[in-house]
Formats: C-alpha cells, structure tokens, sequence
C-alpha cells in the first residue's frame, strides 16, 4: 500500500539478506558481494548516473525504460562503478522529464511497473554495486492528488497548506504575491480560478508552473516524506540523491527578490542573501531524515544536489548528522585552468574535511553542458542556458574529447567520492544540432528559445554502431534525435580497443581502486606554471594545461606510467594527464 497522509508508517523491518549472484560472462570482472563492503563505502565510491529516458528503451517506444536499465547493468558492472545513481522514474506527467512528480511511490508506465524497480534493485545488487534513487522533495506536479485537493479546496484550508498558497496584492488581488522569477524564466507564481469561476490565490513555483513547492513549515509535508522515504528503504535501496537540496524553506514573510538574484543565487552566488535557497531550516530536515535511513543501517546515504557557495557553506550539508555526501558544483564549474583547479581543490579538501566528510568530485550530469564540450569553451553559458551550433566559441570535438579525458583522469586521481553522468565514458560531446520542434526542455519554452536548454546532454547513449538508434532502443525511436556521427562514440567501436576513452575509464576505475586513491593521502607537488602535479600516496598525478609539450625528461614524470589521457610518444602533450608509481 502507498502510504498516505493518514497511513501510519509501516513497521521497520530489516532488509533481506542479498539473493545468490548469477555466473557473469567470462568478459565482466566479478564485483564483491555488497553485503562485504564497508558502511562507509561511499566515501570513496564511484557512483554512476542513470538518466532513465536516455539510458535504454526495451520497449521500443523511444523512451528509455527500467526494464532497459536493468538489461546494461553488466557493462556498467564491466565499467567498474561501485554505485548507480537513477534520475526519477516515477509516475509524472514528464513536464520537467520526471522531476515532476505526480506519485512518489509508483512508477511512471514510460519507464515500466514497481516489480521493474524490484528487478532492478535485485539486479544491480546481485552485480555487486547498489544504487541510489532520486527523490523530489521542493516540489510536486500540479497532477499529483495533493495539489489537485489543494485547487479543489478553498482557500486557507488545510488542503492547500501543504503548498505555497498566497493572495495577490493590488485591490483586487490581481498582482503576484512577491516579485519571484522562476528559475526556468518568468513569473514563480501562478493565478488559480476558485470553483465559482473568479480568479483566486497564487501558488509558488521556483522552477515550472506545473511544479508547485510544497510548504516545509507544515508537519503533514514532513511526515509524508517520512512514508515514502520508508517506501523505497523497504525495497532496498541504498540511498537517495536529493533534488534542490538547498530548497524546500523560503524566507518567512516571502520578501520581494529580482530575477538576477535568483538565477545567482540557484547557482550559489551568495552576495546578497536569498530567501528561495540555502534557509537554515533546511538542515533540520536533513537531521531528521538522517535519523530515518539510521533505523535500516549505517550503509544507506544522502545525497545533496545543494548549489550554494562558498564551499565551507555547501560542506554544511555533509555534516555528520545530515547528509553523507554533497555533489561539488565548485569544483564542476571551474575552467580549465590550472591555478583555479588547484584552488578549487585546496577548498574542496579543507570545507568538506571540517564537517568529517570525504570531498565530492563530479565533471557532467543531466543539468549541465557534458565536459567534453564545456571545458573547450571560452565563456561558459549561465547554468540551465545550454549552447547550440550559433554558441560563441564551440571547440572542435576532437579537442573538447581530448581535454575531456584529461579532466576525467585529474578527477579520479582525487581522494573522496567521484560521480560519472551516463556517456562520458565513451566520450560524447554535447548534442549541438537539436531542431527546435524536437526540444523539450521547459527552459526552451519559457524563454522563447532564448535558451537552449539542457536537452544536448540528455540526448539518448549509444550501444551499438550500426544497430537501430545506435541501439539505444530496438526500434531505432529516440524522444530526443541523435546525432549521426555518434556512431563512432558507441560502447561496441569502443570495448577492447586500445586507446578508446571506454577503456581509459575500464584503466582508471580499475587503478583507482587497486591504488585506493579514493581513500589516499593527497600532497601537493611543485610544478611548472600551468602544470597540476599531486600525489596520492605512491601515485603521481600530473596535468599539462601549458598549451606546450613537457619533456618525458622531466623529474616531475619519473617512474613507471600507469596510465595516460594521450599517448606518451617523446613528450608530454597539453590538454593530458598521466598517472605515474613513483620511482
């Protein structure tokens, strides 16, 4: 049964104990049990991201499903991730591709059933790795039967006290509340029609219309996400990734905020304080659903998608009472340049190492420009903006793959946590020549197609080059067109072959675990202008971002190469890194 808000919590119970694994192919390297690994496990762990309708589709109708994640779990077992992270699959109206929610404890019939989620949680447990859901907590769907009671409601009711509901100002009630923009551009309220047909209260939406926020100041929101937090435990998963972590509690008294505030402060500019983002009440709530995953062991996290600077205030979030990791948007959006990295890395380690907590290190996901991409350019397009063919600067993709691969080995050569978005691995760029008809994001729409959107890093992965729609899906349908050069990025042209950016990651993820860099003692090395050196334990890491080649001669290079991002053919060339066992 769903719980509801007049349910009570269902009686903790322990989790069953992990089934018996199957034999794996001969070609997949088995994984230990989970049931060995230490609760601690993600203080060191890669976790990889699963963005479903992008993922795989068995079904055949372009949308990538449950049923088609599960049947690739062994080549991200291949892949050697310790953890999947899965974007939302539940029953949404997919406005905001999943991220609005119309039923936190059903899955959406585009992505499957709930024994599709049971199959997949067996599975990725019988592989050896767990996996880690999303979870919605800032806002529903205006379909979700929550705010369809509020709207039936009439106004200052119970019904409606779940959400931000609030009368307009002017004399008749004609104006918004406040001066909020959604962060998807546009007004954050919305004007309802009462059930006598007159023009009625305003409800809150930071992000889409069709995502009202819930009211966190209310005890039913709170014990709701108790249920289904409790909901997805009891079916084993080990953890939730929370979206809009820094969210949920708005300033009391709603003060009036311009739109440049809010797009600043949505990407943790906190020079002027913000009354949407980053409220102390947030951590209250945090503690208490802490305490809630505590009752089914000391191995299950949180996750913070938390974007507040600087990042002494974002480590907050990892204390040790609250959340057990925060993603690292400091780090993922620093150019590429040595001394801000290095920098970067310097806070990293200080902020989260105050709160007892390992530093997070992440480079793409389903928000931003894929890396490969993003560090070729000059200036980096706002947060959520995107690029497209007519963006300024674009870099050609061979460079931006190359200074793709570079990063990715400078991050899993740090100590702490590392996050992998659904592609990188086989190193695409991002999707440039997305049609306008074929764009979903709301962003696209808000703003008149001022803005591109995140859609060119959701486009679907490719498998297989020369099978229908790269094999993502049977029928060769995609709900979001891919490029044709793609081909030459599907997992298939890259299994096996030496050099491929595929098994650049299969090395690193291997080494880094052999090595346990993610758990090792970091030092600075000297280095020249432009060049990032460090150790990690008996491991060197070094990137060249001079624009000029380094001697292989050098001191900083001595000992036995581990691994490259380039080859290693007289020199050391810009744009790569290299992991060296020290001599």
């Amino acid at each position: 049964m769903k719980p509801e808000a007049t349910t009570p919590l269902a009686p903790w119970r322990p989790r069953a104990p992990p089934r018996p694994r199957p034999r794996l192919r001969e070609d997949i390297v088995a994984r230990p049990d989970i049931s060995d690994s230490p609760d601690d496990w993600w203080r060191s762990a890669v976790i990889y991201q699963i963005y479903p309708r992008s993922f795989a589709d068995a079904d055949g109708d372009g949308v990538g499903d449950l049923a088609g994640i599960t049947s690739r779990l062994e080549a991200l077992a291949d892949l050697g991730v310790d953890a999947i992270w899965v974007s939302p699959f539940y029953r949404s109206p997919q406005k905001d591709a999943g991220y609005d929610v119309a039923d936190f404890c059903d899955v959406d019939p585009v992505f499957g059933t709930l024994d599709d989620a049971d199959a997949l949680i067996a599975r990725t447990h019988e592989l050896g790795m767990r996996i880690v859901v999303d979870i919605v907590p800032n806002h529903s769907s205006d379909q979700h039967a929550w705010f369809q009671a509020a709207l039936a409601a009439p106004p200052h009711s119970a019904a409606r006290a779940r959400y931000i509901f609030r009368d307009g100002r002017g004399d008749s009630g004609e104006l918004p509340p406040n001066t909020w923009q959604s962060v998807f551009g546009g007004p954050a309220w919305t004007r309802v029609i009462e059930a006598d047909g007159t023009p009625g209260q305003w409800y809150l939406h930071l992000f889409d219309s069709t995502q009202p926020d819930l009211d966190w100041t209310q005890e039913q929101v709170r014990e709701d996400f108790d249920a289904i937090l409790r909901f997805w435990l009891d079916r084993g998963v080990d953890g939730f990734r929370v979206d809009v972590a820094h969210g949920l509690v708005k300033e009391e008294g709603l003060p009036d905020y311009t739109d440049e505030q809010l797009i600043a402060a949505s990407i943790g500019d906190t020079t002027a304080p913000s009354p949407h983002f980053g409220q102390e009440g947030v951590h209250e709530i945090w503690r208490r659903w802490r305490a809630v995953l505590e009752r089914y062991g000391a191995d299950r996290i949180l996750v913070a998608e938390a974007w507040v600077e600087p990042l002494t205030r974002m480590a907050l979030w990892a204390r040790r009472d609250e959340m057990h990791q925060a993603f690292n948007f400091g780090y993922l959006m620093t150019p590429w340049d040595s001394g801000a990295l290095r920098a970067v890395i310097d806070a990293s380690l200080d902020a989260f190492s105050r709160v007892g907590a390992p530093s997070t290190w992440v480079l793409s996901n389903h928000d931003v420009v894929r890396h490969a991409t993003r560090l070729g350019l000059a200036d980096v397009p706002p947060l959520g903006h995107g690029v497209g063919r007519d963006t300024p600067g674009l870099p050609e993709t061979e460079h931006g793959v190359r200074r793709g691969r570079a990063a990715t080995l400078l991050m899993l050569g740090l100590p702490g946590g590392a996050y992998l978005y659904q592609g990188e691995e086989l190193g695409l760029p991002e999707a440039l020549d997305i049609p306008a008809q074929a764009r979903q994001d709301p962003a696209w729409f808000r703003t008149g197609g001022e803005r591109y959107g995140r859609d060119g890093c959701r486009v679907p992965i490719p498998w297989e080059a020369q099978a229908p729609g790269f094999g993502f899906s049977p029928t060769g349908a995609s709900w979001l067109p891919q490029p044709d050069a793609w081909g030459r990025f599907a997992r298939d042209a890259q299994r096996g072959v030496p050099g491929s950016t595929l098994e650049m990651y299969r090395s690193a993820l291997a080494l880094r675990a052999d090595l346990a860099l993610g758990t090792g003692d970091f030092a600075w090395v000297d280095a020249p202008p432009g060049v990032i050196a460090f150790d990690n334990g008996a491991t060197r890491i070094v990137t060249n971002m001079t624009g000029e080649p380094v001697t292989l001669q050098d001191p900083l290079l001595a000992g036995e190469v581990l691994l490259a991002s380039t080859p290693l053919e007289g020199s050391f060339e810009p744009d790569s890194t290299v992991w060296i066992r020290r001599a």
